[in-house]
């Protein structure tokens, strides 16, 4: 065996034996209509001060983004559609409402002295005023109403929020606060300000507001200096939470505050039958594919036809060894781009095939002695390299316009398209090569030239 031969010999076995170890030992990351979960379809509006463009809906995914990674949502899926629309995929959760709510939540997190009390009977719907003051009912005695003064800080300035058991009650749970560097400045200048106020005095309290409801207004310890505040850089939300909603505001104040409001204009759930039934119909569709596929060129091409068949099963193992390896997400439409990939790959040993056949009957047409069955089939491999790149070429290039300005299914279906086309290059002019040289090569082949189905037209 040649050098050539054995180098192709050897990347194919190498390419064989690290898509097997990949699909023995890992599994695909299955999309939300294959595994079953919820999307919600969000739409942007406009603020009082903020337009609901492109740019201020792409700053909203991203908050969405940190608030679906915090509450712990196996591989979501966010992604921006036109100028307004956001998508949320969220795999394996089956209450859209629950979701929808804690996502769609504006999470506009203050934090204000408290002025006093009041027999004012806001809670909260009504506007505040420019300087961020307002009324709004106490949590912590029924009926009573805090007078909040102007902003002092605002959810910008935290760093990180975690849910924890509460220490002292061991019954609930709270929201354990920490401050970037200017904001634990403020929150130790809101603090010192309330530790002057007399103990038992509603001003001795601070105030923590989302979304227009105080969630907590703890008064400041007696140990703390008037005009010196907590140090640190760090609080607690408490309430007596449980874990869910202390895990829920954790995300909401962690994620910060969306740029515009967010509407749910749509909202699905699928189950995961759904999926199990998508992926068999899917299964099976290729196997058809792969079965008829191989049966015609097994007809027309007999030995090289087997082996382009085995190739073309390899080819499966490889794709999806590709797709696991990149860690891309598998759709129904994806399944889609692998199917029809199949067709690519056997097209490729079509006109390979029908180049080796046109050189071997030129050739013992005028009797030459290069009508041996390996320098016809080695023309053909290389003739047809050209033809077989082009029409590849063009595939990928319509498969990376869907993988970039595409989004959701659609664009999975340009990631598994592109992965299919480039492994069905490897499956066709390497994998099947390397197998037939290795056949033609056998005496038992050389001794019936017409088992290799170039020898006669087709």
């Amino acid at each position: 065996m040649s050098r050539a031969p054995m180098w192709r010999a050897i990347v194919a076995l190498g390419v064989i034996a690290a898509s097997l170890f990949l699909a023995l030992t890992q599994t695909a990351r299955l999309g939300l209509d294959l595994r079953g979960g919820t999307q919600i379809v969000l739409e942007t509006r406009d603020s009082p001060v903020v337009e609901a463009d492109a740019e201020s809906t792409q700053r909203a995914l991203e908050v969405l983004r940190q608030r679906v990674d915090a509450l712990g949502v196996s591989e979501p899926s966010l992604y921006r559609s036109g100028q307004q629309r956001i998508f949320v995929e969220l795999p394996g959760v089956q209450d859209p409402r629950e979701a929808a709510e804690v996502i769609g939540r504006t999470a506009q997190l203050t934090v204000h002295p408290v002025k006093g009390t009041t027999d004012a009977r806001d809670t909260g719907k009504a506007e505040p005023a420019k300087d961020g003051s307002r009324v709004i009912a106490d949590p912590d005695q029924k009926g009573a109403y805090l007078e909040l003064g102007p902003t002092a800080l605002t959810g910008e300035g935290v760093k990180d929020a975690e849910a924890v058991l509460d220490q002292r009650t061991t019954s609930g749970w709270m929201v354990d606060l920490s401050f970037r560097k200017q904001a634990g400045k403020d929150w130790a200048r809101i603090t010192g300000a309330a530790a002057c106020a007399p103990q038992g005095a509603p001003e001795r309290r601070v105030a923590i507001v989302l979304d227009g409801r105080i969630l907590s207004a703890p008064g400041v310890d007696a140990k703390v200096a008037c005009g010196v505040g907590i140090s640190g850089g760090s609080t607690q939300i408490t309430g007596g939470f449980g874990r869910e909603e202390a895990r829920e505001l954790a995300a909401l104040v962690k994620g910060g505050a969306l740029p515009v409001p967010v509407e749910v204009v749509e909202q699905r759930t699928v189950g995961p039958t759904l999926g199990d039934e998508a992926i068999a119909a899917s299964t099976q569709a290729a196997i058809i594919g792969v079965a008829l596929t191989g049966l015609f060129i097994l007809v027309v091409y007999r030995l090289l036809g087997a082996l382009a068949t085995l190739a073309l099963a390899l080819y499966g193992l490889i794709s999806y060894a590709a797709l696991v390896a990149l860690g891309a997400t598998l759709t129904l439409p994806g399944l889609a781009g692998f199917v029809l990939a199949i067709g690519m790959a056997v097209d490729a040993n079509v006109l390979v095939f029908e180049r080796a056949r046109e050189e071997y009957l030129g050739a013992r047409a005028l009797k030459s002695a290069s009508a041996r069955l390996d320098r016809p089939l080695r023309t053909g491999f290389d003739k047809a390299w050209s033809a077989v790149v082009d029409s590849n070429v063009t595939t990928l290039l319509a498969a990376g316009l869907l993988f970039f300005f595409a989004t959701g299914p659609v664009k999975g279906f340009g990631v598994t398209l592109s992965i299919g086309v480039l492994v069905s290059m490897v499956s066709a002019l390497v994998i099947t090569r390397v197998l037939a040289d290795f056949a033609i090569r056998r005496r038992f082949v050389r001794d019936r030239p017409g088992l290799t189905g170039i020898t006669s037209t087709g």
